[in-house]
């Protein structure tokens, strides 16, 4: 499992320009991630989704996540997230560690 506290600086950086990570947080470009882990992508309430994310059917895992992260467009062609990716392994950890503490 990665730092939380530095999961959440990374957040901060790399992610907070375009989602929200608070409970009951407002959706921005991309969906408030608060409770994000454990959830089927393309399922949080009041964001409208691309096909190709709803169609995915994929749960957020460790797994799952760490795929994304590192190259969204690959992972789910065809999603609006424009980001290129995290290619540091122990960033995406940090990140998904910080996802995960968010309930």
């Amino acid at each position: 499992m990665g730092d939380v506290a530095k999961g959440k600086t990374l957040f901060v950086r790399m992610c907070a320009m375009c989602h929200t990570a608070n409970k009951d947080g407002r959706h921005k470009v991309g969906p408030n991630l608060f409770g994000i882990m454990g959830k089927t992508c393309g399922t949080s309430p009041g964001f409208s989704y691309t096909d190709s994310m709803k169609s995915k059917g994929v749960k957020w895992d460790e797994s799952t996540m760490n795929e994304y992260l590192e190259f969204p467009r690959k992972f789910i062609p065809g999603t609006r997230m424009v980001f290129n990716g995290i290619k540091n392994p122990t960033d995406r950890r940090d990140i998904i560690a910080y996802l995960w503490s968010l309930k």
